[in-house]
This record gives structure tokens, sequence and C-alpha cells, in this order.
């Protein structure tokens, strides 16, 4: 890592240290930190969602957010340049600038996590259909047998 105007590389390993425990650790709450956050909306392209709380609501509380998310990190999902479009800006230059190398540093570390994440978020997203689902169709009197 690069010392760059805004964050020194030391700085840059700690965002990449917490990222992976974020990561590792299942997404939770706990391990969104305010670096982490804060590097996500100046340096990766994702608006601020009014705040940490906002941004983590939006993208990790449920199964399609969290899908949604990943793919800026998954180089399945990437460009003939070997790097996946902004998810709310749809563009790459999110690795193209000082910030870049730690940028590509948090794709490589998001890659030995995603399948299982996405295959938790699936999971997830399931059940919480299937409970919108018979609660909508509740208030019908139809009973949803499974």
């Amino acid at each position: 890592m690069k010392d760059s105007r805004f964050m020194s590389a030391a700085e840059k390993e700690q965002v990449l240290r917490q990222w992976e425990r974020f990561l590792k650790g299942g997404l939770k709450w706990e391990q969104f930190n305010k670096a982490l956050y804060n590097h996500l909306i100046q340096h990766c392209s994702f608006i601020a969602h009014y705040n940490r709380a906002g941004f983590y609501s939006n993208y990790f509380e449920s199964g399609d957010g969290i899908a949604v998310f990943l793919s800026q990190f998954d180089k399945c999902n990437a460009e003939a340049n070997g790097i996946p479009r902004s998810v709310e800006y749809g563009m790459t230059y999110w690795v193209d600038d000082e910030y870049g190398d730690l940028n590509m540093a948090m794709i490589e570390t998001a890659t030995k996590y995603i399948p299982g994440l996405l295959a938790q978020a699936k999971r997830s997203q399931e059940g919480a259909d299937i409970g919108e689902a018979r609660r909508l169709l509740s208030r019908h009197g139809i009973k949803l047998n499974t």
C-alpha cells in the first residue's frame, strides 16, 4: 500500500484488516466501524445513505442488499479491465485512483468470502420472502402450506 493524500499506507492496511474482519464475521454491525464506512463512501463510490446506520440498513439487513453490495467486490462481475462496476454509479474508476491499491486488495480479500456470504444471503432472503408471502396471504384468509 502507498500513502495517499488523505490516508497513509498504515491506515489503508488497517481498513483492509477491518474489511476482512467484517467479511469473515458475517457482516455484523459490530464489525462495521466508522473507518470502513468512511472508506466505502469516500473512496469506493458508494453514497452515504445518510449515515453509517442507514448504509448498513440498506446493504446488510436483507439478502438482496447483501448481494448487491458484494457484487461490487466480486471478481465474477469484473469488466475486461478486471474491475467490477460500482453498484451505485455503474463505472470502474473507483479502483483507478490513489486508493486503488486498497480497493483492489479489498476485491482480492472478498473473493474467499463472497460465495459463503452470498449463499447465506440467499437463504436469509428466501426466509424473509416466504414470511412476507405468508403475512400477505393471511390478510386474505389464505394459509400457505409448506
